[in-house]
């Protein structure tokens, strides 16, 4: 065995920090009579690759990482090759270049060899010895992760140096490659033999149902289960020459040399071709009546998810393993940090479960995630999802009604590019549009006539929201909000945005700040005290009007980046102001995604009694900073329990609501996997080269920011005044943005113990 190159900095803190994930986690075993598996027992965490959703797959910070960071019992997975001189090396491929530089450090070593009946070009490690190997260095093998720790040195690894190295609760051996090896002369029997005799092997996997007859009666007693792998439907398995979809029907068969099956998740909850689940089908029920454990692969929280999960791959875990039915018996993950979550702190919850974070949920134009915004279907889901406040941001008729919606331009959230209307375009300087067709032009009976479309916030990384909803759903006047809000009983009140005041006022002869005392005067919310009343804006005129004639919370949105707030600044927010919006970014800074540090905005804030709620929170991998893996509950937890914000605004509202009532946050010891992270942690492990560039810094937000003239006095425009040119240009169909094509440069969904807060 080679020397490692030291990591004793990383491994060092990894086990200061793992106590306390030993505690926690140990807590979801004690659940056992609630789970549906063929135990009883919770479901198994495998770590593919070790924490392979951002460290290279097989290298030993990703196996560290995934073991202080997973479940006490977490059993990491290695992909097992064979070196010239029989060595067992840890790699996911059996081409080494394919998440390696081999190719560069042994340029003219290309060889063809036939693996499965197939041509293939690559280096392998059967012409290399393991001391040949030493040089190698591994590196991130799917082209749509982070790449930035490619330069930091990690060796290709043995399953030995993967147990002593980072002592995994479990170790799972999977040996995809058999009949290749067996031509070469290099027995993967002997080696898994002899590796069984030197360290505890739990579980043993090949798709080849040939290796697996050929050592399951060395395995019929003993701590260790073999695994019979299951690749797509219709590719052919070796030994039987039967396809792997045929071979699902005979389980009976497979009972007689394997203990449990792995599938692709596909083959529990298939997906139809518009990426909506089908019907689950009847193989964790069929495979546990033979007396097979099941275990489910795929998982990645960067991966595209059927539509029914909101993006949220922790609903997507709890669809396997807590749905009432059935419970697969493991997963198969490169983000083992949220099925860990999934089983320790989500998993048997409800709505009247305790909560746990004391935090406000403001929708953000209701449950805008799943429907388009400000319909009475995107507020009933929001109501549904357990949003503690209902939000509106309002704009006028030209006819004077104000309405709820979450632009001035029509564009952006409704069909009226394909209307009648669409010769309506104008460009508007004032407000920075061009090619708009403003709320302001149309009249509420023309609005009406009109298809609300859903937000597509990330339409350039070919995600987009709910196809099937895109136009569902009906515009609410104010009042007609107003009413919903207030026969909901679980909602604890309502937030109106109020943004172009000045120039509607001024330009359109529109009084929206009058519109809207009337309107709540009218609904009778001035006669009553259950509901919280909050008046939002960016506009500190707007805030100054309402607090000379209403008691409401007056919300001041800070409606850009800031890295720094002054005394002064907020001494004078508080003459018009009772609570603050800032962004995330305002909390933590970031470079190119990545998190450069934190602020004392919030800090600062709150320590003038000012309450700070933060926007935006969402579910697509890629709104979240890497830092925060890919998980929307790893980054609302960070901002929640350790920056101490007031309240999350957002567009998923059921995320936020299942986060503050997940059970780890009560435990005395709080897991890894719910700690917050160390902002900056990241970075600190790249190779000086490999840095993402630094951008420019946030300003800092003066006194002169947040000073605006009074209101002016409003006079009745002539109807349908544009005030701006026409402007015709192209229409996207349905509402929708035009799709800007590009790859996905994915969110990573690790949880490094490095860095995270003991």
């Amino acid at each position: 065995m080679w020397k490692l190159r030291s990591v004793f900095g990383l491994l060092s803190f990894l086990l200061l920090c793992s106590s306390a994930i030993l505690v926690a986690a140990q807590r979801s075993g004690s659940r056992g009579s609630r789970w549906q598996t063929l135990s009883g027992d919770a479901p198994l965490v495998i770590a593919r690759g070790g924490f392979s959703g951002i460290f290279p797959d097989s290298s030993l910070y990703a196996y560290s990482l995934a073991v202080q960071t997973g479940l006490s019992n977490l059993h990491v997975w290695c992909d097992v090759q064979l070196t010239r001189d029989g060595a067992g090396i840890c790699f996911p491929d059996v081409r080494l270049e394919n998440g390696s530089d081999i190719d560069i450090v042994y340029r003219n070593r290309r060889s063809t060899y036939v693996v499965n009946g197939v041509s293939t070009q690559g280096w392998f490690s059967v012409d290399f010895t393991l001391d040949e190997l030493t040089p190698v260095n591994l590196k991130q093998r799917i082209f749509s992760r982070a790449p930035n720790f490619d330069g930091t040195p990690m060796q290709i690894l043995t399953v030995d140096d993967v147990v002593t190295q980072t002592k995994p609760p479990g170790l799972w051996l999977n040996i995809p490659h058999d009949a290749f090896f067996s031509q070469h002369n290099l027995s993967m029997r002997s080696f898994v033999l002899s590796a069984s005799r030197r360290v505890i092997v739990n579980y043993i996997s090949s798709p080849e149902v040939g290796f697996l007859r050929s050592i399951v009666s060395r395995f019929r007693t003993g701590p260790t289960k073999l695994v019979f792998q299951f690749l797509r439907p219709d590719d052919v398995e070796l030994t039987t020459n039967q396809t792997y979809g045929s071979l699902l029907n005979n389980l009976t068969l497979i009972r007689t040399f394997a203990a449990g099956i792995l599938v692709p998740k596909y083959y529990i909850w298939p997906v139809d071709n518009s990426q909506y689940l089908l019907n689950y089908t009847s193989l964790v029920l069929d495979a546990h009546a033979a007396g097979l454990e099941v275990f489910a692969s795929n998982f990645a929280n960067d991966a595209a998810l059927p539509y029914d999960y909101s993006f949220d791959p922790v609903a997507e875990y709890l669809s396997y393993m807590d749905n009432g039915r059935f419970s697969v018996d493991g997963v198969l993950s490169d983000f083992p940090i949220t099925p860990s979550e999934t089983v320790d702190c989500f998993s048997h919850i409800g709505r009247n479960d305790t909560v746990q974070a004391k935090i406000l949920v403001i929708s953000n134009e209701g449950a805008s995630g799943d429907y388009p915004g400000c319909t009475d279907s995107a507020y009933n889901k929001a109501v549904s999802d357990g949003v503690d406040i209902l939000d509106c941001p309002v704009q006028m008729t030209n006819d004077g009604i104000p309405f709820c919606l979450g632009s001035i331009n029509l564009r952006d959230r409704t069909n009226v590019a394909q209307s009648d209307f669409s010769n309506r375009a104008t460009n508007n300087p004032d407000l920075n549009i061009e090619n708009g067709i403003f709320a302001y032009n149309l009249t509420w009976t023309e609005i009406q006539s009109l298809r609300p479309a859903i937000s597509n916030p990330y339409t350039n990384f070919s995600l987009f929201r709910n196809p099937r909803a895109r136009n569902d759903g009906n515009l609410m006047q104010l009042s007609d909000f107003l009413a919903f809000a207030n026969n909901a009983s679980s909602v604890s009140g309502v937030l109106i945005s109020i943004e172009n005041a000045a120039y509607l006022a001024e330009n359109q002869g529109l009084d929206v700040t009058d519109a809207v005392l009337d309107a709540l005067s009218q609904a009778g919310y001035n006669n009553q005290t259950t509901k919280k009343i909050m008046i939002k804006s960016s506009d500190s005129a707007v805030l100054t009007m309402f607090k000379t004639r209403s008691n409401y919370e007056l919300v001041y949105l800070v409606d850009e980046d800031v890295r720094d707030i002054l005394n002064s600044t907020i001494v004078e927010i508080k003459r018009f102001a009772s609570s603050v919006v800032v962004s995330k970014r305002s909390v933590f800074p970031t470079d190119k995604a990545f998190l450069t540090g934190e602020t004392t905005v919030v800090p600062k804030l709150q320590a003038f009694n000012l309450p700070v709620y933060v926007q935006f929170f969402r579910n697509e991998f890629v709104s979240q900073p890497w830092d925060f893996f890919s998980d929307a509950y790893v980054e609302m937890n960070t901002h929640v329990s350790y920056m101490g914000i007031n309240g999350v605004i957002t567009d998923f509202p059921a995320t936020a609501a299942k986060y503050r009532r997940n059970r780890c946050l009560g435990y005395r010891e709080i897991p890894l996997y719910m700690t917050p992270v160390q902002p900056g942690g990241l970075i600190s492990l790249m190779a000086p080269h490999f840095l993402p560039p630094a951008e420019a810094p946030s300003g800092i937000l003066r006194e002169d920011d947040v000073t605006e003239p009074p209101l002016p006095r409003w006079s009745r425009g002539p109807p349908n005044s544009g005030n701006g040119s026409t402007a015709p240009g192209p229409t996207p169909p349905n509402g929708q943005p035009t799709l800007v094509a590009s790859t996905i440069l994915s969110g990573i969904a690790v949880l490094l113990a490095a860095f995270v807060l003991c």
